[in-house]
């Protein structure tokens, strides 16, 4: 008799561990998704072109609020646990529900990892908005420097079209608008394709990963939220913020990604209270003794800050950062607050449709705007929430330039963040020793 799996997800991970690990096994049977995090994946279906044969008819798509009753009604055996930025609590609650319902509860961990032909890196985290993506864009430049070709994979966000999804390559501005990105995606998409980079996505980490090894010397695993690796590594670095210190050992699976890590960079340390990078690096050296250590400075710039003093501003920052990663505010706010405007409007008096629920699912937000769309709908929300506070300026705090995404109908300027010099100093070196180690001729 088949075991009968539930995998608990959120549109990403869940697909990946069901691919790799159920997708063509007889022995098992995943009955269900659940969706939580992400809006409008609840009542889908994975398709069956994605599912396989054993699926003809492709696998349902549940919210987690159901998850007892799902687990009665299936009889299902098993719930597997597959998305990341929780506490260990919260992982350990819906542990406690499985048990308490009838099913045995597990993690995936490193059996979901794919081996690559090519040698990997990559670059997670301990939480979302650690500084990842600034990261990971500076390893490809450095590659690129060495006339190396490398290929970023980012971490799946597959919101749209599943089966259409299976496999996307993005190298031009016209790939993200044929492929109907979202601001989420385009967040993490276009500053590659700015820089003159390809990055890879979808859902078939398997077959993505056959089309980044095509053309590719190195491959950098460009992770999303805090979640592992999809691919077996040859060099892991993970980013720490202290100015969530503490978290490096309270959230899962950002615990697992430090003590896997070969390099740890403490990001931010130009803008944090020196106590707590320093709390911070105790805590690394205690938990990764034998990793190597990067402070690095995050420094900040921003397009026009004319703009900004003495005017009303709204702050548009980054949503997951300030959402799921539980940050009151992100790199927008601290630029506005610097350059003395006369006011930072405080949009949760404006927020309408789904903002508002954002702002109440997630209480910990300060005087700031998420930068959420995941939809047509949440777009035009976000519109009207900037029309109704009337700014003078808007703070656009996001890796993308939101101005060519939806309609600002005031003045807005962008915000920048990269790593800084010392610390790219430090890392291109422990990237030489690595193209050596891996016999890769560089320029």
């Amino acid at each position: 008799m088949r075991e009968r799996v539930i995998i608990v997800g959120a549109a990403g991970r869940d697909f990946h561990n069901f691919n790799v690990l159920y997708r063509d096994d007889p022995g098992f049977e995943v009955v269900a998704f659940t969706a939580t995090q992400i809006p409008d994946i609840a009542g889908r279906t994975y398709p069956p072109e994605l599912a396989g044969e054993l699926y003809p008819d492709g696998i349902p798509i549940f919210p987690e609020e159901e998850l007892e009753s799902l687990i009665e009604q299936f009889g299902a055996d098993l719930v597997l646990f597959s998305y990341s930025d929780v506490t260990h609590e919260q992982v350990m609650h819906v542990a406690a529900r499985s048990v308490a319902a009838g099913a045995a509860f597990a993690v995936a961990g490193r059996r979901a990892m794919l081996k690559s032909h090519k040698p990997v890196i990559a670059v997670t985290a301990v939480r979302t908005g650690a500084g990842k993506s600034q990261t990971s864009r500076l390893i490809h430049r450095m590659l690129a420097d060495r006339g190396l070709r490398s290929a970023a994979i980012r971490h799946p966000m597959p919101y749209g079209d599943l089966a259409a999804q299976r496999v996307q390559r993005f190298a031009t501005f016209e790939d993200l608008v044929a492929a109907d990105t979202t601001i989420e995606e385009r967040e993490e998409y276009e500053p590659y394709i700015r820089e003159g980079s390809v990055i890879f996505a979808g859902v078939d980490y398997g077959e993505i990963l056959e089309a980044a090894e095509a053309e590719a010397d190195v491959i950098v695993w460009d992770g999303g939220n805090n979640d592992l690796s999809f691919y077996e590594t040859d060099l892991s670095i993970c980013v720490t913020d202290p100015f969530r210190s503490g978290h490096e050992s309270r959230y899962w699976p950002g615990e697992a990604n430090l003590r896997m890590a070969d390099v740890v960079i403490i990001n931010k340390v130009d803008t944090a209270p020196e106590e707590a990078v320093a709390e911070l690096r105790r805590s690394v050296e205690a938990m990764v003794p034998d990793a190597t250590i990067i402070e690095a400075a995050s420094p900040i710039r921003i397009d026009d800050p004319d703009s900004v003093t003495g005017k009303r501003v709204l702050v548009l920052d980054d949503g997951p950062t300030i959402t799921h990663g539980q940050m009151p505010f992100g790199a927008g706010y601290v630029v506005a607050a610097n350059l003395e405007p006369a006011e930072i409007i405080d949009p949760r008096p404006y927020a309408v449709g789904s903002i508002v629920g954002v702002y109440e699912k997630y209480g910990h937000i300060g005087p700031v705007l998420p930068a959420m769309g995941y939809g047509a709908t949440q777009r035009a929300e976000l519109e009207e929430t900037i029309r109704r506070a009337a700014p003078d300026t808007v703070v656009v705090g996001t890796p993308v330039d939101l101005a060519n995404i939806i309609s600002i109908d005031v003045p807005s300027t962008r915000v920048y963040y990269d790593l800084g010099d010392e610390a790219a100093a430090k890392l291109g070196e422990i990237l030489a020793g690595f193209l050596i180690e891996h016999d890769l001729q560089t320029n």
